[in-house]
């Protein structure tokens, strides 16, 4: 199915029966495999520790969505860097940062990725190209999108990706930059991937009462940039598209958007408990298409996941979460004085 409006158009991926993966997919995979699973054991952890006082602030974890992730992030370079919204520490897991620096943002400790003052919402890596994290609905997309103008501007061919929420294409702050990121494009300037984390849900509201025009890809060819919407909860799938799209940005200079069609598994936010605006039977058919359960089967299916490979990588994340846990725990706070310190730039 295609759609278009203006020279630009969006196109929905199908789902037919995959084709079979080549060895550099297969190993790929396994390695992901590995990480989503450590994610979700993270997630769960921190939710739980969330329930026990240890986090404060707020929680918005990941499970159910890392296929979007994973798929973009395995085709990145090191040097490429990306921008995410407030549900964010899966994508730190899957750059890199080290479960305990994560787990000890969270605990709000000095040993944190981010020196325990940025929290779940606002992790930060920058030797990682990771550059957060953002607590505002939105609020990043205007960062991204000035990043990727000057990673072209200063005659790199490194790209920018920002992964932002369905809600947050209803905001000025999608709008405004987007349509630079178009304009500049037109000259080679904006090598930026948007991806569109659509998971259904705004918080509690659907898409369908918050946009009224749904297919969320489509959007973007008012503002003349190609766009796909495509099944976000299948790695293999996600990964194919993604290494296409990203070489296509890197080449061309232009922006590019897809749009994931994935599902959170749990509430929006850990004080979400009750979830009033969706039904447990929703939630238990959605989790029949669990994006590990999927890549799972697939790996399964071309003999490369043994039952005893998945024992030993889940016993590997269950251990790797609770030397986080250990190593949070064990930290000390911030000193008071951390509190001033990378709030103003030092003058040369």
């Amino acid at each position: 199915m295609t759609g278009s409006a203006g020279s630009a158009g969006s196109r929905t991926v199908g789902t037919s029966a995959p084709p079979q993966l080549s060895s550099d997919e297969l190993a790929a995979a396994l390695d992901w495999y590995a990480k989503m699973v450590l994610a979700r054991r993270f997630e769960e952890e921190a939710e739980r520790q969330f329930r026990r006082g240890k986090i404060g602030g707020y929680l918005h974890v990941y499970s159910g969505q890392e296929a979007v992730a994973t798929g973009f992030l395995s085709v990145l370079r090191s040097d490429d860097i990306f921008f995410t919204s407030y549900r964010d520490h899966a994508h730190a897991l899957f750059r890199g940062v080290p479960p305990g620096a994560v787990m000890a943002e969270l605990y709000g400790k000095a040993t944190g990725v981010a020196k325990g003052k940025g929290g779940s919402m606002h992790l930060f890596d920058v030797s990682r190209g990771f550059y957060g994290g953002y607590g505002i609905v939105g609020g990043h997309i205007p960062l991204a999108t000035g990043a990727a103008y000057a990673l072209r501007y200063r005659e790199t061919d490194r790209i920018c990706i920002c992964f932002l929420g369905d809600g947050a294409m209803n905001s000025g702050s999608f709008h405004e930059p987007v349509n630079m990121a178009a304009l500049w494009g037109q000259q080679k300037m904006c090598p930026i991937v948007y991806v569109v984390e659509n998971n259904q849900y705004a918080m509690g509201t659907p898409v369908a009462r918050s946009s009224a025009v749904t297919n969320l890809a489509a959007r973007f060819a008012a503002y003349d940039i190609e766009a796909e919407r495509m099944d976000g909860m299948d790695f293999i799938e996600v990964r194919r598209v993604a290494d296409r799209v990203v070489r296509l940005a890197r080449e061309n200079g232009r922006p590019y958007a897809v749009e994931l069609l994935t599902y959170r598994f749990a509430g929006h936010g850990a004080a979400d408990l009750f979830q009033p605006y969706r039904t447990k039977d929703e939630v238990a058919q959605a989790r029949k298409r669990d994006p590990i359960t999927l890549l799972e089967d697939r790996l399964r299916a071309a003999g490369g996941l043994t039952d005893a490979q998945v024992e030993e990588i889940s016993q590997t994340a269950q251990r790797t979460v609770e030397d986080a846990v250990r190593f949070a725990e064990e930290s000390p706070p911030p000193p008071p004085d951390e509190l001033y310190r990378d709030v103003y730039g030092t003058p040369s």
